[in-house]
């Protein structure tokens, strides 16, 4: 493929009947206001439900900035130039308001503390939030946060403070509130940088429960590339804002050009081709027990 990603599956998170159009973006190019350079130069790319892409490359390629514009925030709320097109289902972003991208949308970001409000008592509280201001019924409501709750496996935090968790299970929290609004895709920007590796394990343990079981697109930026291992179906590498690599996900995982993108190869990688310089045969069964 020449720059773009293409996934399938049409089951979708609000429990449409009729398959969803996707997430594509067509010839994308952003430039800040202000900037000399544009942030990202011709991307095409598409996700549909139920599949995971992975977002790698060098610090400044332009994967935040990539995630700005496909939820919307760039060149909506900050401002800039935007080229080409996104849709999510077959709707430009620059046509919706916030609140409704923002349903079609979900957004986390690699920070958890930037997501809650800091103004409920316990984590269900927080969760209902987000809906809380769609004006939706009570009955609504719970259903939507006990529902989010379980996708992100965190039902036994219901009662717990927002303010005493650890930083896996606050990313959880963000991870449900973004959830309780039902998107039928995710745009998650590192949401595994300041995590433990067992606060990790149940972040990258929900994203790919929620894939799996709700339909949702999720378009992941990870520096950690075993998570992206581990659950994205297509991995997408960007260099000075334009896609540099782009494929099946253990196929780009593997490519030798990634180090010179500034992209560490997952750890399985590595240890095969340690084996492979060190003259020792590398074993099938040893290579299935770690992928």
């Amino acid at each position: 493929m020449s720059g773009e990603t293409a996934v399938s599956g049409e089951t979708a998170v609000s429990g449409e009947a009729a398959p969803r159009a996707g997430l594509v973006l067509a010839g994308v190019g952003y430039r800040y206001a202000g900037a000399s350079a544009a942030a990202l130069v011709s991307i095409d790319l598409r996700l549909e439900p139920g599949r995971v892409i992975g977002l790698a490359g060098a610090n400044e390629s332009g994967k935040s900035t990539l995630c700005l514009v496909v939820a919307g925030l760039a060149p909506g709320v900050i401002g800039g130039r935007l080229d080409g097109s996104v849709r999510v289902d077959g709707i430009e972003t620059t046509a919706m308001r916030p609140h409704e991208l923002a349903q079609r949308c979900g957004l986390l970001f690699q920070n958890a503390a930037t997501q809650l409000s800091n103004t409920k008592a316990t984590v269900f509280e927080e969760v209902a939030f987000g809906p809380c201001n769609l004006g939706l019924p009570v009955a609504e409501v719970v259903s939507r946060v006990w529902w989010a709750l379980r996708m992100a496996g965190i039902e036994a935090l219901a009662p717990r403070d927002p303010a005493r968790l650890s930083g896996g299970q606050a990313q959880l929290v963000a991870l449900a509130s973004v959830l309780a609004l039902r998107p039928g895709y995710l745009v998650l920007d590192e949401p595994t940088s300041e995590l433990d590796p067992a606060g990790t394990r149940l972040v990258a343990d929900a994203l790919a429960r929620i894939a799996r079981e709700t339909g949702a697109g999720i378009l992941i930026v990870e520096h950690k590339t075993d998570v992206l291992a581990r659950i994205a179906d297509e991995v997408v590498v960007l260099e000075r804002g334009a896609v540099a690599l782009s494929g099946p996900a253990a196929t780009v995982l593997a490519d030798p050009r990634l180090v010179a993108l500034g992209v560490e190869p997952p750890a399985a990688v590595r240890l095969e081709r340690a084996v492979r310089v060190s003259g020792i045969e590398w074993p099938a069964a040893l290579a299935e027990a770690i992928e």
